[in-house]
């Protein structure tokens, strides 16, 4: 195998693996991935499609994580490839991952942005990305909601669709808006609000857990941490105390820990994974975690078995959605004459749609129901009707 290939093994026999034995680890299943696989593309689809705009919300697993937190490495890490680095923001719009296990010759790798697709490769996707997301987010330090996608298709990657989301972080460098912890907040809760998000909080062994702002925003959104997962990275760094951190739970994390060690410096990605099963199987006190808990191998088998399980829940609710919103726009094209040849047919046309307008305003401005625009902040929140009633009380006691 190649310095980028990188194989996942479902055995949690893995850690027990020496440095030169890394190349038996087998890749997960393909038989699994073949089935999920087609689901996945049309999931995909429907994101391309923006059908969240229509209020249908997909299954997604979103990554979030306070700023050098590892959240770079431990998807580098998933793909075998390497991420834009540096100080700072490094994420500065969503990236939507998608990873495909192929037997291809090479990896072939691909962006998605602005209605362009762009081929890349290995050596390259790191400035490939730069380049993208200057054209999304401007070339300063700045950041964007508007996404970015990475195709990775390659032999022996999980098949996983993720977003990345930008680091958190509350003090703005030179160069960033002051608003920057908000800009960034109202992104993350954006994609991890909707109960159909699955959490993916990177939190570093280095820190206490709950102080980090990823862990706060998560458990707004989801107390009992039903569809929170935590990866602990930089394991090699702070073992001490790791064990009691991940068993006591003390910050609610419902799917439980992952706890890995990144690949350093120049390392193959097939040798960080020996030296991380050597790690956990030898080091003094990181050896007593668990082993169904540790390792790159696990988070991805762990990740394709929730996102597998994300969709089959979901996915019939979802076409549910969709039926009833095309049923109901067919509904309403029914309405509207074949054609429209005569003056009365267009005047009768118009009219119809005059009168849609009305009930929406009339939803707004009288009742103060916004059902038909939920992701509308800017519409005034004051029920007229409820006003008037008040002034009408008012004036009735001024007349009486």
């Amino acid at each position: 195998m190649g310095k980028g290939t990188v194989r996942f093994g479902v055995d949690h026999a893995t850690p027990k693996l020496e440095p030169n034995e890394a190349k038996h680890v087998a890749p997960i299943v393909s038989s699994y991935n073949e089935r999920i696989r087609p689901v996945l593309d049309a999931v995909e689809n429907l994101r391309r499609l923006n059908i969240t705009k229509e209020g249908i919300q997909l299954p997604t697993i979103v990554v979030v994580g306070d700023q050098s937190s590892g959240k770079s490495s431990v998807l580098e890490s998933l793909a075998g490839i390497s991420l834009p680095r540096g100080q700072g923001i490094c994420t500065r719009v969503p990236l939507i991952m998608r990873l495909q296990n192929h037997s291809l010759p090479k990896p072939e790798l691909v962006l998605e942005y602005n209605a362009k697709i762009v081929s890349t490769d290995e050596a390259q996707v790191s400035d490939a990305i730069r380049v993208a997301t200057d054209e999304l987010a401007g070339g300063g330090k700045g950041i964007s909601n508007t996404p970015l996608t990475l195709v990775v298709k390659k032999d022996g990657v999980p098949d996983l669709t993720m977003v990345d989301l930008p680091g958190i972080t509350r003090v703005p460098v030179h160069g960033q808006p002051e608003d920057i912890y908000d800009q960034i907040k109202d992104i993350i809760m954006e994609y991890i609000r909707p109960e159909e998000s699955i959490i993916l909080n990177v939190l570093s062994a280095t820190v206490d857990f709950s102080t980090c702002e990823s862990i706060r925003m998560s458990q707004g959104v989801d107390k009992t941490g039903e569809r929170t997962l935590a990866v602990v990275t930089k394991a090699d760094k702070a073992p001490e105390g790791l064990h009691e951190k991940v068993t006591a739970d003390d910050v609610n994390i419902g799917l439980g820990y992952v706890c890995v060690r990144n690949r350093i410096g120049d390392e193959s990605y097939e040798d960080a994974r020996a030296e991380e099963a050597n790690l956990f199987r030898t080091h003094t006190l990181l050896s007593k975690i668990d082993k169904p808990i540790v390792g790159v191998p696990v988070l991805a088998q762990k990740l394709v078995q929730l996102q597998a399980a994300s969709i089959s829940k979901i996915l019939p609710e979802i076409v549910k959605k969709i039926n009833d919103k095309l049923g109901s726009q067919l509904s309403e094209l029914d309405k509207f004459p074949r054609k429209l040849t005569y003056g009365a047919n267009a005047m009768s046309a118009f009219m119809h749609i005059i009168g849609l307008a009305k009930e929406s305003l009339s939803k707004i401005l009288l009742s103060g129901e916004f059902d038909e625009y939920p992701d509308d902040k800017h519409i005034c929140t004051v029920p007229l009707l409820s006003s008037l009633t008040r002034y009408g009380t008012i004036l009735r006691k001024w007349c009486g």
